[in-house]
């Protein structure tokens, strides 16, 4: 039994997940979640609650894959920054996720909190040991390292998931990724010594 609840709540965060990204929480159906994961409507109030905290899981689980998939390191931002870039060419409905979680729910949830106080710490102690410039605010470092990362997708002809635009040609894939690289890389770098 355990084994098939925690697949029926995996289809229907999947599920969840399709609908939120392409509808947002106002516009999302709870039937039209249930019917695509196969599973019974009751289940989902079972499991999740009402649908914000449907969204609120679904956004969770994002997050931490998204953790997982790009782990952070202070040290490397440009690398980081390309990474997430990455990440999210190859997930462009979680982009839209994330800017229905902006519209609709603005407030920051816990793992979302903790998540950025981690790392906000991390660019803190890099900042202090030289690694980082440390002539802009640790919290302003981070949030236009992930500005920067996620710029593209909000731009004119930005990668639409394969069912709907071919996106992004190959070589402008690359031009756009090395952009982001550069410019962390260049709001980042420590002052050069003096020679």
């Amino acid at each position: 039994m355990a084994r098939d609840s925690s697949a029926t709540k995996a289809r229907l965060l999947d599920a969840a997940f399709a609908e939120f990204a392409a509808y947002g929480i106002a516009g999302a159906r709870v039937d039209r979640i249930a019917e695509a994961a196969q599973a019974n409507k009751r289940l989902i109030y079972v499991y999740y609650g009402n649908k914000e905290q449907l969204f609120d899981a679904v956004l969770q689980r994002a997050l931490e894959t998204g953790s997982e998939s790009v782990p952070f390191d202070a040290d490397d931002l440009p690398g980081y920054a390309g990474a997430v870039f990455d990440h999210l060419v190859e997930r462009p409905s979680l982009m839209r996720l994330v800017l229905w979680k902006q519209l609709e729910r603005p407030g920051a949830t816990d793992t979302e909190a903790v998540s950025y106080l981690g790392k906000i710490t991390a660019v803190q102690q890099a900042q202090e040991a030289g690694r980082i410039d440390a002539g802009i605010d640790a919290n302003d470092v981070l949030t236009l390292v992930m500005a920067l990362s996620q710029a593209w997708f909000g731009a004119v002809r930005a990668p639409q998931d394969a069912g709907t635009d071919t996106g992004w040609a190959p070589d402008r894939l690359a031009r756009h990724r090395s952009a982001v690289v550069e410019a962390v890389s260049r709001i980042t770098a420590p002052p050069r010594a003096a020679e």
